[in-house]
């Protein structure tokens, strides 16, 4: 299966109530997702979905699901592999659909009989018996629902993980129809626009890829411009490695915080140092405008007009409420402004309204997407002409590429493992009360109030074998750094697994992840490396 677009959701959340059954694979969707997890929560409780949650850690969705599979962090992919296994011995999957509408069965077939539930259980740690019933639950449930979130992404086998997660939705016909597909959950309000209008360093604007020669050809003749380069740029991992070489002298940031969020926090430190040059566009000072040489105020949300494209592909009319502040600008007017001063031309906007409709005439998914459409509840993309409704869901009756491709895909361990220096594997994520790098949540009283301090959670026999009791200070170290906190003692996470949110500078996670990354989507491997725990007398 080939999915339009980087991690939109093939399906609405409005039928995911339409779902008989749902697999919810690394996403703690009531912390990180709160409103979409309603559905979720109403499926189970009004309409009788059977959840099954796969998850590292006993997360508040557990109370929700009718199995819970407590998988061994990293092995996603062996348990993705072992429930299609059990749904081919059993004949659960949909055979029609397969011989319709897919191609590349019968090898994705044969990696797939060398995961036995025998073999996925030492693998992942489930029991054999949980394993053979989340496969029969959703090969058994029609429509059924997958849903994931970086906790399938962020390893170096995030792009293999997806793939499973597609390999899984093929197999049992849940792709095209309301109720099902594959929904994956952005990580940020406007991230799946961010991707839509360009901002990979592999496409330009809705997937066009920088590689294909009629498609540079293209925005060349609209601009009026020489043809850009076909080869891609630079994740901002890479930027930052390259920074650090000197391959890279200047960088320009917008809403983001580095410094905080990106993995081994303090080789990032020194990247932004040696930079010559460094723009930081915020709305609050973070730790990364503390490496800048000019910060440029941008305005808030509530404080300008756009659109913004959620998690299932919706784009919304945002209005401002205020005007903003002082001196700050919406990005859309620095960005213009600073491009004119520096001679470019095609810079003369004057309403985001105006910038919609350059982005329809490039970009085919948007084809039809203007503002006056957008009034009410927006559209969906794609959405190629002005008289096209938009789209609910994708891949009704035929995939974007044709046919489906499964991909014969296989367990890796990750790149770091526990052993005997560093006993234990770190897992990340956030907590309800604080949002990514905290630049915006940590100024909220009451939030910090109820959350005012990094917590590390901790199995109780791993803290009974360690001395520690909840609440001591606790020192975590891996090969990249240490960090000091207070230790919450609780049977979330499974033995052998300590969890770290990165909200607080004070005792960042980031410190300690591993900053090596996926080779194809080049995404860090942000939940999973190795640790050792150790009371910090003193503290």
């Amino acid at each position: 299966m080939q999915a339009f677009g980087s991690g939109a959701m093939t399906n609405s959340i409005g039928d995911i109530t339409q779902s008989k059954a749902i697999l919810a694979i690394g996403t703690n969707t009531t912390e990180q997702h709160p409103v979409l997890s309603l559905q979720i929560k109403k499926a189970v409780r009004k309409f009788g979905a059977q959840l099954i949650v796969a998850d590292p850690r006993r997360i508040e969705l557990t109370d929700f699901a009718i199995l819970h599979l407590q998988h061994k962090a990293g092995t996603d992919l062996a348990l993705l592999n072992g429930l299609a296994y059990v749904i081919l011995q059993e004949n659960l999957y949909d055979a029609g659909f397969v011989a319709a509408r897919t191609e590349n069965f019968e090898l994705w077939r044969a990696t797939v009989e060398e995961y036995p539930p025998e073999r996925v259980s030492a693998i992942t740690g489930v029991p054999i018996d949980d394993l053979v019933r989340a496969a029969r639950i959703y090969g058994s449930n029609h429509p059924a629902s997958i849903f994931y979130a970086m906790g399938i992404t962020q390893h170096t086998v995030g792009h293999q993980n997806v793939l499973a997660v597609a390999n899984l939705a093929m197999l049992t016909g849940n792709m095209g129809v309301p109720g099902g597909g594959v929904n994956p959950l952005r990580g940020q309000n406007n991230v799946q626009g961010a991707c839509d209008m360009g901002g990979l360093p592999n496409v330009y604007p809705g997937y066009q890829s920088v590689a294909d020669d009629a498609i540079r050809e293209k925005f060349t003749a609209y601009h009026g411009t020489g043809q850009p380069p076909a080869k891609a740029g630079l994740t901002i991992t890479e930027m930052m490695t390259a920074a650090h070489d000197g391959r890279v002298r200047a960088m320009y940031i917008m809403g983001e915080n580095p410094a905080m969020s990106d993995p081994n926090s303090l080789h990032i430190h020194e990247c932004l140092e040696k930079l010559e040059f460094l723009v930081v566009q915020d709305i609050f000072p973070n730790e990364t405008t503390e490496f800048a040489d000019v910060v440029l105020p941008a305005a808030a949300f509530a404080e300008k007009e756009g659109t913004f494209t959620n998690t299932e592909r919706r784009v919304q009319l945002i209005r401002r409420a205020f005007d903003p502040p002082g001196s700050t600008r919406p990005d859309w007017q620095i960005l213009s402004e600073l491009a004119r001063r520096l001679g470019a031309k095609g810079f003369d906007y004057e309403s985001p309204s105006q910038i919609m409709d350059e982005i329809a005439e490039v970009t085919p998914i948007y084809g039809g997407i203007h503002h006056t459409r957008l009034e009410g509840d927006g559209l969906q993309w794609p959405c190629p002409t002005p008289e096209h409704p938009g789209t609910p869901i994708l891949h009704v009756g035929k995939f974007s590429r044709g046919l489906g491709h499964f991909s014969p895909v296989h367990h890796q361990e990750a790149v770091e493992m526990p052993d005997t220096e560093y006993p234990y594997m770190l897992t990340t994520g956030r907590i309800l009360q604080h949002w990514h790098t905290g630049t915006m949540t940590r100024r909220v009283s009451g939030l910090n109030f109820i959350a005012p301090e990094e917590r590390v959670e901790i199995n109780p026999s791993d803290a009974e074998k360690l001395g520690i009791a909840d609440g001591d200070w606790i020192r975590v170290v891996s090969r990249r750094g240490s960090v000091t906190a207070r230790a919450r003692v609780f049977d979330r996470p499974r033995p052998g697994l300590v969890f770290m949110t990165f909200h607080f500078a004070e005792a960042l996670s980031n410190v300690l992840t591993n900053n090596v990354v996926d080779p194809v989507s080049k995404i860090p491997e942000y939940k999973v490396c190795a640790v050792k725990v150790e009371k910090a007398e003193g503290a």
